[in-house]
């Protein structure tokens, strides 16, 4: 069974979707992760203790990462609105 293009474009928009919306939902957690980190620097400061510094990086790396998965996303995003635009 074949589809037509207009069911071609339109898996791909649905597609491109559910991709904003999963970029929806890595900005919240990438919030979250600001404010927890937030949180950590607010609640140890001053503290000498070499954990709290490595729970602060990760944090960052974790931050990183989602930034990282966003980006990839709206590539993906893209591509795919260029397929269905040479449709």
């Amino acid at each position: 069974m074949t589809s037509s293009i207009d069911e071609v474009k339109s898996g791909i928009m649905q597609a491109c979707s559910q991709i904003s919306e999963s970029n929806g939902a890595l900005q919240q957690a990438n919030s979250a992760l600001q404010q927890a980190q937030g949180t950590l620097q607010r609640v140890t400061q001053g503290t000498s203790q070499a954990d709290v510094s490595e729970a602060i990086a990760l944090l960052n790396r974790a931050m990183d990462g989602v930034q990282e998965v966003q980006q990839a996303a709206d590539a993906a995003v893209q591509a795919a609105e260029g397929v269905a635009a040479r449709l």
